[in-house]
């Protein structure tokens, strides 16, 4: 059986969550709660370059808060 993440000939969304993580998903399963489209449908390689491009700061944004000069 092979592994649909992997699966260089599907569609795929890109996801987002309060935290700005990024996840990537096939478009046959149902979007998980706390998960939002942020892209696609569209080939793994373009969802691939989309979520490199986007997700510069893998820190949660939370963390990203409480670093944050201006609350410390």
């Amino acid at each position: 059986m092979k592994n649909p993440f992997d699966d260089d000939d599907a569609q795929f969304y890109v996801l987002i969550n309060e935290e700005g993580e990024h996840s990537m998903w096939p478009i046959f399963a149902a979007v998980p709660g706390g998960w939002t489209i942020a892209y696609g449908a569209d080939a793994r390689t373009a969802c691939l370059e989309y979520v490199e491009s986007h997700w510069l700061d893998m820190r949660p944004n939370s963390l990203i808060a409480a670093m944050s000069p201006e609350t410390n």
